[in-house]
């Protein structure tokens, strides 16, 4: 591993009591030649999914899950976005292991949403523009391996639909300057993380991995999508993860 990859994620591991711009400096320092995905504005998807009474979820993995977490606990409209492991098995769903990179799992968020205030099309609208880039083939940033990798793990037919047609129109407008690498699978079961990792970004704002990766995120959220930004996010902390 290069030694600006190692130096990340150790990085990643660290809770120092500093400052975010002192936070900031240190993870430059670490990594000169990495820097927070730009927000990239999309349009909202052509096709979505009608209206419907009642909530609504979709397991989306972005990279690490501590950036996509905080940016979905912004999102007005959505309820609860849970940090978790999707596409390998019960046994191996913890951090450790899954940090191998041989579980078949990805660090995913689980993302609760209401139909009524926020459309599953503008949830992907935000997991391409703000969230992660999907153009990165099993890493995102500083972050290497499957366990990284961009995918939409569907619920039924209709979310399978929608997200393989936005797929086709961003690529189709080159919307990107790389194709997108994301892959749309059935979601088989999502397991939550440990509790230390839920709320991160919000409780660990001057960690130097997330005053440099994950914090941009969310600002770029309120920059790019103000309609949607929510400045007090929805947290996991004193609710039931199920």
């Amino acid at each position: 591993m290069p030694a600006a990859e190692s130096g990340l994620m150790s990085l990643r591991r660290l809770l120092p009591a500093v400052a975010a711009a002192g936070a900031i400096a240190l993870a430059a320092a670490y990594l000169p030649s990495f820097a927070a995905e730009p927000a990239v504005e999309l349009p909202p998807p052509a096709a979505d999914m009608a209206k419907t009474d009642g909530l609504q979820s979709v397991v989306l993995a972005g990279g690490c899950f501590w950036g996509v977490q905080g940016v979905f606990q912004h999102t007005a409209g959505v309820t609860r976005a849970i940090s978790g492991y999707a596409g390998g098995s019960k046994q191996t769903a913890d951090y450790e292991t899954v940090s191998t990179g041989t579980t078949g799992h990805a660090e995913a968020v689980k993302v609760t949403f209401d139909p009524a205030r926020i459309s599953y099309g503008k949830i992907l609208q935000i997991f391409f523009s703000v969230a992660h880039d999907p153009t990165q083939l099993n890493r995102q940033g500083p972050d290497h391996g499957p366990q990284y990798r961009s995918a939409i793990f569907y619920a039924d037919a209709d979310q399978k639909r929608v997200a393989a047609a936005y797929i086709k129109q961003l690529d189709a407008t080159r919307a990107f300057p790389r194709p997108i690498v994301t892959r749309v699978d059935p979601l088989q079961a999502f397991y939550p993380a440990e509790n230390y990792h839920q709320d991160y970004a919000t409780l660990h704002p001057n960690n130097p991995y997330i005053a440099y990766n994950d914090l941009p995120k969310i600002e770029n959220l309120k920059r790019v999508m103000p309609d949607v930004y929510r400045d007090k996010p929805v947290l996991v902390a004193g609710s039931l993860i199920d």
